[in-house]
C-alpha cells in the first residue's frame, strides 16, 4: 500500500525539495502551503496522484480540515513532514535585535513555528492514536541550528522559536512510540533558500550567507541536502532512529 505523505510549507525552498523526493520514494504527497496556486502547481508538477491544500498551520481548524482532506482523498497519512514558518515579520532583510523585537513580532513567529508545530503533530497523533494505524509511520520536524546555539543571523524569536520545536519533538517521540511510529528533527544550518538571503541585512549585494567562514565545509546547503536527510528518517531503515536531531550544518556545530 502507498504511503501518504503531508508536507507543510512544501510550495517552495526546504518543502519542496523534500516533497519532491518523497514522490521520488514511492510516496503519495499532499503539499500544504499557505499559498493555494503554488502548493496546487507543486503538487501537479509531482504527478496526478499527488495533491495541493492550502493551510495555515497556526490555525486549529486549519490543520484539522487539512489532515480531513487529505485522509478522505488520499487514505491515513503515515508521513508528516512540517516544514512550514518563517523568520520574521520584519519588513527589511537582516538581524532583527532583542530590544527592537516587539510583542506582535513575537507573538507571530511563535505562532506559526512553535504553535504551528504542536498543532500539525498533535493532529498526527490523534489520527494515528484513534484511528486506523499504518505501517513506517513517521514525523520530522524541522528546527535549526540557531535553535540550537542562538541566532547568528536570525532573530531571538525565530531562535526561541525553533529551540521549542526540539523540545517538543522529543516528547512526541516518547509519546509517539507506542504506536510505532517516530519522530525526529532535521536542523539545518545555513541552506540556499528564499528564507537564507533574508538574514543578510541591505548593502552586503548579493552576498546570500554573512557567516560562511564559520562553515568547516566552506560553503552553504542545497536543500536537496535536507531533503535526502528527510528521506532516510521516513524510510524503513530510520525505523531505530527516534527523538534525534539531525544537524545538516556543514559542520558548524559538532556533538
Amino acid at each position: 500500500m502507498t504511503r501518504i505523505a503531508i508536507v507543510t510549507g512544501g510550495a517552495s525552498g526546504l518543502g519542496l525539495a523534500t516533497a519532491r523526493r518523497l514522490a521520488a520514494d514511492g510516496l503519495t504527497v499532499a503539499i500544504a502551503d499557505l499559498r493555494p496556486d503554488a502548493a496546487r502547481d507543486a503538487a501537479a508538477a509531482l504527478g496526478a496522484e499527488h495533491i495541493g491544500l492550502t493551510v495555515d498551520v497556526a490555525d486549529e481548524s486549519s490543520v484539522v480540515a487539512l489532515f480531513d482532506t487529505v485522509e478522505q482523498k488520499l487514505g491515513p497519512v503515515a508521513v508528516l513532514a512540517h516544514f512550514a514558518g518563517m523568520l520574521s515579520t520584519a519588513p527589511k532583510p537582516g538581524r532583527l535585535p532583542l530590544v527592537e523585537i516587539t510583542a506582535q513580532e513575537w507573538d507571530r513567529v511563535m505562532a506559526v513555528n512553535g504553535r504551528g508545530a504542536f498543532l500539525c503533530v498533535r493532529e498526527m497523533l490523534r489520527r494515528r492514536s484513534s484511528g486506523t494505524r499504518v505501517e513506517h509511520g513517521r514525523i520530522v520536524t524541522v528546527s535549526s541550528l540557531a535553535g540550537q546555539v542562538g541566532g547568528m543571523q536570525s532573530g531571538a524569536a525565530y531562535s526561541a522559536s525553533k529551540g521549542a520545536v526540539l523540545s517538543l519533538t522529543k516528547v512526541a517521540a516518547r509519546e509517539a512510540a507506542p504506536l510505532g511510529i517516530t519522530v525526529n528533527a532535521i536542523a539545518p544550518g545555513p541552506i540556499d533558500t528564499p528564507m537564507l538571503q533574508q538574514t543578510v541585512a541591505e548593502g552586503n549585494g548579493d552576498q546570500k550567507y554573512l557567516g560562511l567562514a564559520q562553515v568547516p565545509l566552506g560553503r552553504i546547503g542545497v536543500p536537496d541536502e535536507i531533503a535526502a536527510a528527510v528521506g532516510f528518517l521516513v524510510s524503513p531503515g530510520g525505523a531505530f532512529v527516534t527523538g534525534a536531531t539531525i544537524d545538516v550544518n556543514g559542520g558548524m556545530s559538532m556533538r
